[in-house]
């Protein structure tokens, strides 16, 4: 008998739309026509696994209290907003458009979308927006949320691609989060962390953040550094890496440029005055090169807060060079790892959405 003739539910794949881990969820209707969830078991990414926001998402949608269920539009800024019909939204839109476009030009308008949209739908307002109305204004989250990331791939390795799979995180031996609280923005992710360390425990975890965050939980080393000098702590790491010979002298002769400017940059600053910069003690930025250094596959980690600031583009060249003069990128469980708030940020680059 079929499943449809037994009545029973039938499941639907899709992605969760929270971070930017990118969730397998499986969706089907009970018998009372609730919406239930459960995590993809075969999904490469969660393998089942659900964090407390994904694991919500049926009662978002059905969520009845305080969700906007149909258009609405207020006759003037005075006057509340009212129900109406999709038909009368939509043309009330595209007459606002039309005129400011009619009496200021095209790039009186602009697009701002979300890193939740599909790849399509990131395609479809590109060409509505530089094809038919003729404007170059339009951005993603990316250029709030990963900028520094897109500018530090690219100045660094040419492309704005991150270098690694997820798999690599269940073959690394070392771990360098910087700036970023996983247990908490990327749960998934971090499990999966946990369960290679509680597997391995012998694999090193170093976490470089002003707060103490649930991530630091199962460091080995938390770099307690002071705000904003992320980059000082990664150069000197770097220095230590070179002084003590933990570098790796023919892959940077074979496939990188520009590693005398860079000696030269670390070197200029003493580990003294880097730790006192950074109010870290010398010893810890001795333990995380050593960690690095001794590593078979080490993985570097970071998001907002080496992206979102002043220094964002140099916090992330400062990192990626780590993963460069050690070699450990382009082979298992090694490279740099940035991680993203939203699950498609990418695809919106990838169509031109910068």
């Amino acid at each position: 008998m079929s499943a449809s003739k037994m009545n029973l539910p039938v499941k639907a794949k899709t992605t969760c739309s929270y971070c930017g881990v990118g969730c397998g969820i499986d969706v089907s209707i009970n018998k009372k026509g609730n919406i239930e969830l459960e995590g993809t078991a075969d999904h490469p990414v969660n393998r089942g696994m659900l964090c407390s926001k994904g694991r919500s998402l049926n009662y978002v949608v059905q969520d009845q209290s305080d969700r906007i269920l149909y258009p609405q539009m207020r006759g003037s800024k005075n006057h509340p907003l009212q129900r109406v019909n999709w038909d009368t939204a939509i043309d009330r839109a595209a007459a606002v458009f039309k005129t400011f476009i009619d009496n200021h030009g095209p790039n009186s308008v602009g697009f701002y979308i979300s890193g939740q949209c599909l790849t399509e739908e990131y395609y479809l307002v590109n060409k509505l927006t530089k094809g038919y109305i003729g404007t170059n204004n339009i951005d993603t989250n990316s250029r709030l949320c990963m900028s520094s990331a897109v500018v530090g791939y690219t100045k660094t390795l040419g492309e704005d691609a991150v270098p690694i799979s997820y798999e690599d995180i269940e073959l690394a031996d070392c771990f360098l989060i910087a700036g970023a609280n996983p247990a908490w923005c990327h749960p998934i992710l971090f499990r999966r962390i946990e369960q290679h360390k509680e597997q391995n425990p012998d694999i090193k975890i170093v976490v470089i953040d002003p707060r103490v965050t649930d991530s630091c939980a199962i460091a080995d080393l938390h770099m307690q550094l002071t705000p904003g000098t992320d980059e000082t702590l990664l150069h000197a790491i770097g220095r230590v890496l070179i002084e003590s010979g933990n570098f790796d002298l023919k892959f940077i002769q074979d496939h990188t440029d520009g590693f005398e400017d860079y000696k030269e940059k670390v070197l200029s600053t003493s580990l003294a005055e880097a730790a006192e910069i950074c109010d870290v003690p010398v010893d810890q930025i001795r333990l995380a090169a050593q960690y690095i250094g001794d590593a078979k596959g080490f993985l570097s980690l970071w998001t907002m807060g080496l992206n979102q600031s002043t220094q964002g583009v140099n916090n992330n060249l400062a990192l990626i060079n780590l993963n460069l003069i050690t070699g450990h990128i382009g082979k298992p469980g090694s490279g740099p790892f940035s991680l993203t708030g939203q699950p498609n940020a990418m695809g919106g680059r990838e169509v031109g959405g910068m």
